[in-house]
């Protein structure tokens, strides 16, 4: 039969090009060349019989054949992860420890440590939220079994990377003055993205100050709210109503990203391996493995 050469390796590739639009960003976080991934590929289309995916000007998109085989290929996947979830629930316990960075803990990552603590009560979650980094300070010291941080501070490589996109906010009412310096709202230091924005800042050649720093990310909230000064915020922590993003034609520079990394340092042990997957459940635009 057809399916009995359809392995879930050519499955789990199949899913990553389809989530990610491009054979050469899957090759490179698997380690694999493009030209293995496509021959992968044409395999696939040839035990089906159809073609799965259509060339664009950015790279690959699914066929309507092949997004109809997306679903199913995710289904399989989703079963087979949960079959081996459940038969090593009662045998993985022990302490895990994670850092997560203070300026992207938000309710996401903690909802994925949840569901790891209902998957597997008998594992203990060891949790530090840390500036950037004071984080890259503990992975080098090997204080972190698992570390979401920026790639800048560390050397390892990331098990997979992604970038989170910040906007320049506002309150609703703030209106910049062109002849004075921006009032800014800004992590303490030492922080990426406070550096990031006085680079931009000067880049531009806008004069700027610093008016409120933190560590905190709902105190830079209640800043900027507040009317105290612009920031850079992720989509995710601008709060429809309190915020406005700030176009370039209010004097601030052009929108920023940061790469950020999910890091391990032995995915052999099973309670590494289990934080894993839940912490890749609450990764915006999560690639796949």
């Amino acid at each position: 039969m057809i399916s009995d050469q359809i392995g879930l390796d050519l499955l789990r590739t199949f899913v990553a090009v389809c989530r990610q639009g491009s054979l050469s960003r899957v090759a490179a976080q698997t380690g694999r060349t493009q030209s293995a991934l496509s021959m992968q590929m044409r395999r696939l289309e040839g035990l089906l019989e159809r073609h799965l995916f259509q060339r664009t000007g950015r790279g690959v998109v699914p066929t309507p054949e092949g997004e109809l085989f997306l679903g199913y290929a995710t289904r399989i996947l989703a079963l087979g992860d949960e079959a081996v979830t459940r038969l090593r629930q009662a045998e993985i316990s022990g302490v895990v420890r994670v850092g997560l960075a203070e300026e992207i803990a938000t309710a996401s990552l903690p909802a994925a440590l949840g569901r790891l603590h209902r998957a597997y009560p008998d594992i203990r979650p060891d949790v530090v939220v840390e500036h950037s980094v004071a984080l890259g300070r503990l992975w080098g010291e090997d204080g972190l079994d698992i570390m979401i941080g920026p790639t800048s501070v560390v050397t390892a490589d990331a098990l997979i990377t992604w970038n989170v996109a910040l906007q320049w906010v506002g309150a609703p009412d703030y209106a910049p003055d062109p002849e004075r310096p921006l009032d800014l709202v800004a992590f303490a230091a030492p922080c990426l993205w406070r550096r990031r924005m006085i680079d931009a800042l000067v880049a531009a050649g806008r004069e700027h100050k610093v008016t409120f720093t933190s560590q905190s990310v709902t105190a830079l909230q209640a800043a900027i709210e507040s009317g105290l000064g612009i920031g850079l915020l992720p989509a995710e922590s601008v709060r429809a109503g309190a915020m406005r993003v700030l176009k370039t034609s209010a004097g601030v520079p052009e929108p920023l990203t940061v790469q950020y990394g999910l890091y391990a340092h032995d995915r052999r042990k099973p309670v590494v391996d289990a934080a894993i997957a839940a912490l890749r459940e609450g990764i915006p635009a999560m690639p796949g493995l």
